[in-house]
């Protein structure tokens, strides 16, 4: 079962990426309800830049983010940032993040079982963003990656470098990500790991008066194919079909939310993603596959938030943020 994980955090999924795919996991319930990808998000809130630094600013300083989530199966992953201004146009924040996957058996290769163990991956690092002009900010994430399998362990360093556009007058956002660019330091044993790089563009924004922001985010940009399998509802002797059209693959690329911006004290956010719902082709997917609901209230210097996915019949995942602004509290 050891190998049986080694071969699950280094396989090739229907979209080709490999290992390290935690890192694609959003820490915000607010992302996570608007499709768990999202780039040009800008909101007072620290736990909406884990995927852009460029959304790190001075005015979160003093902000600390909790996050829970329950995935899929028996995996449980938790985390902690905190983050303080560096003048007036910077700032920093630190964060460390814990995926833990349940307990598995530990097995020989001819089956007899000799143990269990709890694989887990850590990821812990630190963002610097900077104000670049009034409407343009860049940012940096740098994270060190732990991972134990057993008896097998790796280090990684991954980086994303980002920048952000941000036009309040019309409330637009516009957003480019280079995410998980670096590479392992320790393998597990002989085979090398990839990290999942990726390039992402993203665009929010709202019209008027109409209280809802509309964001559309275009990830896996390196690679344009990303084919995937249909096997039907499992009713039929129907053979496999490979889907691979020019429509599927744009789409698959795609992220689209909405969220609810008429209060500044609680929000609603609705997201699609269409590659969930599609990767979930060959298990017993729902007509809410690939949908993600998240809520969210504050309360003075609090923010709580919470966001529920099922990708397939089988599964229920449940994320949970609370967010507080010391600075704020001290006042």
């Amino acid at each position: 079962m050891v190998f049986c994980a080694l071969a699950a955090n280094r396989s090739v999924a229907q979209d080709g990426t490999t290992a390290y795919s935690f890192l694609n996991i959003t820490s915000s319930s607010k992302i996570y309800g608007l499709g768990g990808v999202n780039i040009t998000l800008v909101d007072d809130e620290l736990s909406t830049t884990d995927q852009n630094p460029a959304l790190l600013g001075p005015e979160m300083s003093g902000q600390a983010a909790l996050n829970y989530m329950h995935y899929v199966g028996g995996s449980n992953f938790a985390g902690l940032r905190y983050a303080h201004s560096a003048g007036e146009r910077a700032a920093w924040s630190a964060a460390i993040r814990y995926f833990g996957y349940g307990s598995m058996k530990e097995t020989l290769p001819d089956g007899s079982i000799v143990g269990t163990f709890s694989p887990k991956d850590v990821a812990f690092g630190g963002s610097f963003s900077h104000a670049i002009t009034d409407r343009l900010r860049g940012g940096i994430d740098l994270k060190m990656l732990y991972s134990s399998y057993a008896e097998y362990s790796a280090f990684a360093i991954s980086t994303d470098l980002g920048v952000n556009y941000y036009d309040d007058d019309h409330d637009l956002s516009l957003s480019l990500v280079a995410a998980n660019l670096g590479g392992q330091i320790k393998r597990f044993d002989q085979a090398y790991d990839r990290l999942p790089f990726d390039l992402r563009l993203g665009w929010s924004q709202s019209f008027g008066s109409f209280p809802v922001r509309f964001s559309v985010t275009a990830w896996n940009l390196t690679k344009w194919s990303l084919p995937y399998v249909e096997t039907g509802d499992g009713s039929s002797d129907k053979n496999p079909v490979v889907k691979d059209s020019f429509q599927s693959n744009l789409f698959r690329h795609l992220v689209f939310g909405a969220d609810l911006i008429s209060s500044e004290n609680f929000y609603v956010g609705l997201g699609y993603n269409y590659k969930t719902r599609t990767d979930m082709a060959t298990y017993s997917r729902n007509i809410l596959s690939g949908f993600s609901l998240g809520a969210g209230l504050s309360v003075k210097s609090f923010r709580i938030g919470i966001a529920l996915a099922q990708p397939h019949t089988g599964a229920t995942t449940f994320m949970f943020n609370l967010n507080c602004n010391f600075s704020e509290l001290i006042h």
